[in-house]
């Protein structure tokens, strides 16, 4: 189930079903509505979004009132999350499907929501996104990328074809907008040839394996996998993450994986993660393709949760199509 396309004039609610606003300055705060209303969108906050505890969250009450009356709030069209954080997963076994279900719409974010959107997506069906969260809106420098699949993804019913950025960068921007490091982009990587299609699945590896064991874990059956994971990964652990995913029932019939870019402090080399991956056999015969524009390097895509991809890596031809989304 898709929900519908965003329009210029729509409402888009943030919401904090992780970490609070709060942790985001005023003066980045300000941007991000700017440049959203730039785009043409009424943007609106939820009561509780700006709540904060000692793990700058809110209580599991007030992160479920919110999104229950963001999805049930007819003017709303989207929901954007604040940011990422810890502790989406507390609040999955409490959350109304049924509503959600009945009033289906656009859920974006990334990072510790990759929780929240698969669960939503493996228990209503409805295709939630993997994308910016508003305080990304913040970012003052390079964001034409992100912005132009934001919009492809959430505004078109369009084939995308997925090209990499020509820049990257992996700063803090949040702490100084005006001294950044943008890369030249060296573009994908091929580790295992092959092409396939199927459904995407995935974000951020650690948060998608919290749902393994639950009713909230996806079906693996004919999918691709988009997987990415931040700084506070390393080689052995994401080795370990990628195997227990791995280990699941199903796997068997996963189709592909796409895997996003990693942040320097990870130290994830071509290298390394080439070797990690030649030593699964259970990845000999799909397609496996690495440093794709989404993770916590910026800019970044927008891909569906739910939606159709195909992707080919052989030879010289290396391509990512979302096909409905």
């Amino acid at each position: 189930m898709i929900p519908n396309k965003l329009k210029r004039g729509d409402e888009i609610r943030v919401v904090s079903p992780s970490r609070s606003l709060s942790v985001v300055n005023q003066a980045n705060q300000k941007i991000a509505i700017e440049r959203l209303e730039s785009l043409g969108f009424h943007v609106t906050f939820e009561e509780h979004c700006y709540e904060s505890d000692e793990f700058h969250s809110s209580s599991i009450e007030s992160r479920i009132e919110d999104l229950h009356n963001a999805f049930s709030d007819p003017n709303v069209k989207a929901i954007l999350t604040s940011i990422g954080g810890h502790n989406s997963n507390q609040i999955l076994k409490y959350l109304d499907y049924s509503l959600i279900q009945a009033n289906p719409k656009i859920l974006c974010g990334y990072s510790d929501i990759t929780a929240l959107g698969n669960a939503i997506y493996t228990k209503t069906g409805l295709t939630t996104y993997s994308g910016p969260h508003f305080s990304t809106f913040g970012i003052l420098k390079g964001m034409e990328y992100t912005i132009d699949y934001f919009q492809k993804a959430l505004m078109t019913d369009e084939i995308i074809e997925v090209k990499p950025s020509d820049f990257w960068s992996d700063d803090p921007w949040y702490l100084d907008q005006d001294n950044r490091t943008f890369i030249e982009n060296n573009g994908w990587y091929v580790i295992n040839e092959s092409k396939a299609e199927g459904v995407i699945i995935g974000g951020n590896l650690c948060t998608l394996n919290l749902l393994q064991g639950t009713d909230f874990m996806p079906s693996l059956k004919n999918t691709i996998l988009f997987l990415e994971d931040d700084e506070l990964t390393f080689p052995e652990n994401f080795d370990r993450d990628l195997q227990s995913l791995i280990h699941q029932k199903g796997f068997e019939e996963v189709r592909g994986i796409v895997f996003g870019r990693f942040q320097k402090k990870s130290e994830m080399s071509r290298e390394i993660l080439k070797k990690i991956i030649k030593s699964k056999k259970e990845l000999d015969t799909i397609p496996v393709i690495a440093d794709v524009d989404f993770g916590h390097t910026y800019p970044q895509i927008t891909f569906p949760i739910g939606g159709k991809v195909s992707i080919v890596a052989k030879g010289n031809e290396l391509k990512i199509k979302i096909l409905q989304h």
